[in-house]
């Protein structure tokens, strides 16, 4: 038992494993780099870095083919711990080399909580209309609101992960059951009007109630360009206690509006949207300004003059936003992202909440840090050594 613990701990403190890692670390980052070509940043880093194995679509069946980032990382990080554990003793001519080894370790678990718990959201602002919610770039929800009371809206809100699979889905507050018919991870919808081209030849409804009567959704392959993003659709009938209330056509398409649906003498609106995250504040735009390159469209700066308020009256205040200069409140950071080049009165941040966004920070300097004091000893030493014999000569 002695000899099997003892190989076990050897291999987790070989240098041969660390080698091992990097360069499977190396190859990841060139495989990664290569298959941007095909797919998004976030995809790629989803497929490559945020996996324990790389999965490849082999005839409909998923392989693994590499080694994903969690488990090169995961492995690289009980490497340097186990080598510290039973290699490495504190003195002080090693004291940089460990503060190195430990920023080093903060590094890869920063990287590990970040792609656990980082969020980012986009939050899009007319001006002069406050705004108290921002919505995921690719998560979707399929939401029922309850807008009886005038006083708030009731929201049942239902991820698209849940849809997917498919079956019924009953809540304690929606008098009855969604019941999840078909479902189109990404989709293209078109007109069935009897003035668009091809309207005539499109397949009968599968809709009974709501805009499904008037526009058709088809299933399209899934995107994962930078610049595109998926818009789920789904066909879900609703069930009560008296029988079904239709089936209903749904998408995540921003241009549909939501449909009225009155039940049992309550009103309910049913919407796929964009996964909303409501914030315990508002923020108003007050005024965007654009700014070109004199005599050129060439953009020099963006930048949001916003107003931020909270219910309370604790915060109301003016805040600039604009390149590089972001606002951070209540554990989230707001950049200036974007903007609608076809409504000067529109501006688009971008919203992102990382509990552990110090630790990059943090581990950075410690590296830094300990690389000049191992450094300094070393100096300090060679000019000790050195000073002498300058003097015998001299003398």
């Amino acid at each position: 038992m002695n000899d099997t613990i003892r190989q076990f701990r050897n291999f987790f403190v070989s240098i041969k494993l660390t080698v091992i890692l990097l360069v499977l670390g190396l190859l990841l980052v060139f495989a990664a780099t290569i298959d941007q070509v095909h797919l998004g940043i976030w995809a790629i880093q989803e497929k490559w870095f945020r996996s324990f194995f790389v999965l490849q679509d082999v005839r409909g069946i998923l392989l693994p083919i590499f080694p994903g980032g969690y488990l090169i990382g995961g492995f690289l990080l009980v490497n340097l711990v186990a080598a510290h554990v039973y290699r490495f003793k504190f003195t002080w001519g090693k004291a940089g080399i460990q503060l190195t080894h430990i920023g080093l370790i903060m590094l890869l678990v920063g990287e590990l909580f970040t792609g656990l718990l980082q969020e980012d959201f986009s939050m899009r602002l007319n001006q002069n209309e406050p705004k108290n919610y921002s919505e995921s770039f690719r998560d979707n929800e399929l939401a029922l609101v309850d807008t009886g009371n005038p006083q708030f809206d009731e929201v049942v809100a239902i991820p698209e992960t849940v849809v997917a699979r498919g079956g019924e889905i009953q809540h304690a507050k929606l008098p009855f059951r969604v019941a999840v018919r078909e479902y189109y991870p990404n989709s293209s919808l078109r007109s069935r009007e009897s003035t668009s081209p091809g309207a005539a030849n499109l397949p009968p409804s599968k809709a009974t109630k709501g805009i499904g009567l008037n526009v058709a959704a088809f299933p399209i392959p899934m995107t994962y360009k930078q610049e595109e993003r998926n818009i789920p659709a789904a066909f879900v009938e609703l069930l009560a206690a008296e029988g079904s209330l239709g089936i209903w056509m749904v998408s995540a398409d921003p241009r549909l509006p939501p449909q009225k649906i009155e039940h049992g003498g309550r009103t309910f609106t049913l919407q796929f949207r964009f996964t909303r995250a409501y914030k315990p504040f508002t923020l108003t735009l007050l005024k965007f300004s654009h700014d070109r390159y004199a005599g050129t469209e060439i953009p020099k700066n963006f930048s949001s003059r916003i107003r931020l308020q909270t219910p309370n009256g604790q915060d109301d205040r003016e805040v600039l936003i604009y390149m590089n200069n972001p606002l951070r409140y209540s554990g989230m950071t707001f950049y200036q992202a974007s903007f609608d080049p076809e409504n000067p009165n529109v501006t688009i941040l971008q919203v992102v909440r990382n509990p552990s966004w110090l630790m990059p920070y943090i581990a950075c300097s410690l590296m830094t840090f300990g690389l000049l004091w191992q450094f300094g000893i070393h100096l300090f030493a060679f000019v000790s050594k050195r000073r002498p014999a300058l003097q015998s000569k001299t003398a």
